[in-house]
């Protein structure tokens, strides 16, 4: 007897196809480390909150809340004035000053939480900014060469053909190459 619903390609309990793409790390450990973090900020205030009172709790994430501020708008406007100055020279500006990773570290500040604020300190030292950027701008060039990642899809282009077709192409160092089909 036909129920109407369409049967599944499948069944319910097999594995999925080796053709499917495998679900990323990212995917899978950013849940799970967002919950740790999570757990670790609430046991965080706890031991304070026992340790002192709850009033203290309070004025720590107050504190830190107002100082967080402080900090992004600090460096907005530092890198204001530095893109400012960059196009009133009409060259772009070569110095960023770690205006992002300040911002990052004010935003942290702002987060409630203990370890948040430990790490949004952190982020503004002068040393770990430098730590951090250029372990930043490393990984960056690394997935930036990494075929198939986002920076590959930077390198794809599309050619146009007198005639109107498009012909899928990859751009490597200048050249053209044509995916002739």
């Amino acid at each position: 007897m036909t129920t109407g619903s369409p049967t599944p390609a499948y069944p319910t309990d097999a594995r999925p196809r080796s053709s499917e793409p495998r679900r990323s790390r990212l995917r899978t450990f950013l849940p799970l480390g967002l919950a740790a973090w999570l757990v670790l900020e609430i046991w965080l205030l706890t031991v304070v909150a026992g340790a002192t009172s709850g009033l203290v709790v309070l004025l720590l994430l107050v504190a830190g809340f107002v100082l967080g501020a402080v900090v992004i708008k600090r460096a907005g406007r530092r890198a204001f004035r530095n893109l400012n100055e960059a196009l009133q020279r009409g060259a772009p500006s070569d110095r960023s000053g770690g205006n992002g990773l300040m911002m990052l570290g004010g935003l942290l500040l702002m987060i409630p939480g203990l370890a948040s604020d430990l790490v949004g300190l952190l982020l503004l030292l002068p040393p770990v900014q430098k730590a951090v950027g250029a372990f930043g701008e490393r990984k960056l060039r690394e997935a930036a060469r990494t075929p198939g990642t986002l920076g590959d899809a930077f390198q794809q282009a599309r050619i146009h053909r007198p005639d109107g077709k498009v012909v899928p192409g990859e751009v490597i160092r200048g050249e053209v190459i044509r995916d002739e089909q």
